[in-house]
């Protein structure tokens, strides 16, 4: 997430945060220089968690309390399995069938919480919301040049604007950024959030004495994409009226909060490899 640090939040609330983002970073970064399919697995246990948050979150408020007395949701199971079968199907390389996948299983969560006039369009997207990102990491990892260092390097940009945003915003305050989707974040926050990524992601690419110019520009750019996933997952929340997409993570709320600049860059980034076929680490084979 980016923007300002909480004036509210206390020293020992920010130990746990710092605590926590350091042991999830490491975890990450293991997975990410392990097999492509223990990655893909990872990802859609992940995004399991990310589907049971953001189907609690968009359900019609009639439909809240009988929801919460089920283990697990029948949305948040579309959801899981359908993510799942088209993980599998793009490790064996069949991307436009785990497209595909997406396309029905967002359809069955249509249908069903139609059947129970549950906001059917808000459940549908939780598929493509969750799905796209996933399948992008994934396939990121397994078909792109370089793609452990290349996803190492998506999480450098994402991480330092993040944190970036939260000193800058502590320090420097100021200005709001857009008060009434996200009230909490600043213009100083997100500049330093962005000054950030730029100054991580460039000295990652000059240490393998890479373009450390066109780096530039793209830790810059892929930034604001960052800032952009925060902002939408604010106005989400702000929209059904919750501060937190959960509280799995201590210190940082839920699964969806911590990767909403994830999701946002996961998929650009994949279009970016995929579709116009750039090699973001901007050196050695492409």
């Amino acid at each position: 997430m980016s923007g300002s640090l909480p004036k509210t939040r206390s020293g020992s609330e920010m130990a746990l945060r710092v605590l926590f983002g350091v042991f999830l970073a490491v975890v990450a970064v293991t997975l990410d220089f392990l097999s492509p399919q223990w990655f893909a697995g990872v990802v859609v246990l992940v995004a399991l968690f990310g589907a049971h948050e953001w189907h609690r979150l968009v359900r019609d408020p009639a439909q809240r309390e009988a929801a919460a007395r089920r283990p697990l949701h029948v949305q948040t199971s579309i959801t899981g399995i359908t993510i799942a079968l088209a993980m599998m199907a793009l490790i064996l390389d069949q991307p436009a069938l785990a497209l595909g996948l997406l396309v029905v299983g967002a359809a069955a969560s249509f249908v069903m919480a139609q059947r129970r006039s549950d906001n059917p369009a808000w459940h549908a997207l939780g598929v493509f919301y969750l799905g796209l990102p996933a399948l992008a990491l994934a396939g990121i990892r397994m078909f792109a040049a370089q793609g452990a260092l290349t996803v190492l390097g998506l999480f450098l940009i994402v991480w330092a604007t993040d944190t970036g945003a939260l000193v800058f915003g502590k320090l420097i305050g100021g200005k709001k950024l857009w008060p009434a989707v996200s009230p909490g974040k600043t213009w100083a926050g997100t500049i330093g959030g962005s000054f950030t990524a730029v100054t991580v992601f460039s000295l990652y690419i000059a240490f393998f004495s890479f373009n450390v110019l066109a780096a530039l520009l793209f830790a810059a750019g892929l930034s604001v994409v960052a800032h952009l996933g925060d902002l939408f997952e604010s106005w989400v929340k702000r929209r059904f009226g919750t501060k937190d997409s959960g509280g799995l993570i201590p210190g940082h709320g839920g699964v969806l909060d911590r990767m909403d600049s994830m999701v946002a860059c996961s998929v650009v980034l994949a279009l970016l490899v995929f579709g116009l076929h750039i090699n973001p680490m901007f050196g050695g084979h492409s």
